[in-house]
């Protein structure tokens, strides 16, 4: 049995503990929040029995042996560091971190620390649906680029329209659309096609100076790939990865419900629709396994192949954001 822990008590978190409910082998015991009635509502809401809003207690007595991070993304870095060193393993929540500087530093740590498995919750990755897409790509002889699209309007930018600056619209807190749906499309291409060997990346700024939407364009030896993304409007377009005569339509870029091979005749053929009973079920089915056999062969694989392509994912978006000169505070140390 996994004990877990949570820092962040938002709407992904509740996901993520749903996701926790459908035969799984994890258990909410410990809920660490800035203030303990929001610790003390979410831990009774969820029957778990411990609630901290000091950070500290929580990592020297919190019953628990992994720990889900989804604080602000500029608090990933402190929060995962804290974790390593207190033992216990970690899956925290895209991007994992702000910058290569502190990727470097958290592989560097968990080298003194063996024993302790760190994941980046890249979900889609773990599905059904994009594991049908990966078996089609490598049946496909000729590749020529691909285009991913996902975008949502946030809730959020309304804050934003009314002169709020809200975590997510903020750079202070490593905000933005690239750092958020913009991850999802970076791990499709990266998953899917490896490391570009050159990205360009054309924001569009809000008042806040964080970027609301954009396109990025990753170029390949043979081919580029396009990303669009965005927290301030909606996007209906489908995905596609293109072969020569044949094609992969994909519905959504981020949630990846319909997975469709048109053959070079034009006959469409549905190869992934998978309803998954929690979008984040995958991913913890997967790290569960890991955490409880970590010796295994297979899993110690598996778990190489994760970390990369978190580094790999790393390295893109901070390029990205070099490219785009959007500066965080945490990269200037």
């Amino acid at each position: 049995m996994i004990k877990l822990g949570i820092i962040g008590t938002n709407w992904i978190t509740q996901q993520f503990i749903d996701a926790t409910q459908s035969g799984t082998d994890t258990k909410l015991t410990s809920v660490y929040s800035r203030t303990m009635k929001k610790a003390r509502t979410f831990a009774d809401h969820n029957h778990a029995a411990e609630a901290f809003d000091d950070m500290e207690q929580f990592f020297s007595e919190g019953s628990f042996d992994t720990v889900y991070i989804a604080s602000p993304n500029s608090l990933h870095f402190a929060d995962a560091k804290k974790a390593i060193l207190a033992e216990k393993n970690v899956i925290v929540e895209k991007p994992a971190f702000a910058n290569q500087r502190q990727m470097a530093e958290i592989t560097e740590l968990l080298k003194q620390h063996p024993n302790v498995l760190l994941f980046e919750a890249a979900r889609q990755i773990h599905t059904s649906n994009f594991k049908a897409i990966e078996n089609q790509v490598a049946k496909m002889p000729v590749i020529q680029g691909a285009e991913f699209t996902y975008e949502k309007y946030s809730s959020r930018y309304d804050n934003v329209l009314a002169g709020e600056v809200p975590n997510v619209f903020s750079k202070k807190f490593a905000g933005g659309a690239l750092q958020d749906l913009g991850v999802y499309t970076v791990y499709d291409a990266v998953t899917l096609f490896g490391m570009p060997e050159d990205v360009a990346y054309y924001p569009q700024l809000v008042a806040t100076g964080a970027d609301g939407k954009g396109t990025a364009i990753l170029q390949y030896p043979e081919y580029n790939v396009i990303l669009n993304f965005g927290k301030t409007s909606n996007s209906y377009m489908t995905s596609e990865i293109y072969g020569l005569k044949d094609t992969i339509e994909i519905d959504d870029a981020g949630e990846i419900g319909d997975v469709v091979y048109i053959n070079d005749e034009g006959q469409r053929a549905t190869i992934g629709n998978v309803d998954e009973i929690n979008p984040m079920y995958p991913e913890l089915k997967d790290f569960e396994r890991v955490i409880n056999n970590p010796d295994d062969p297979q899993n110690r694989l598996d778990y190489d192949r994760w970390y990369q392509l978190m580094v790999n994912v790393n390295k893109v978006l901070f390029n990205l954001r070099q490219d785009a000169n959007i500066v965080f505070p945490g990269d200037e140390q």
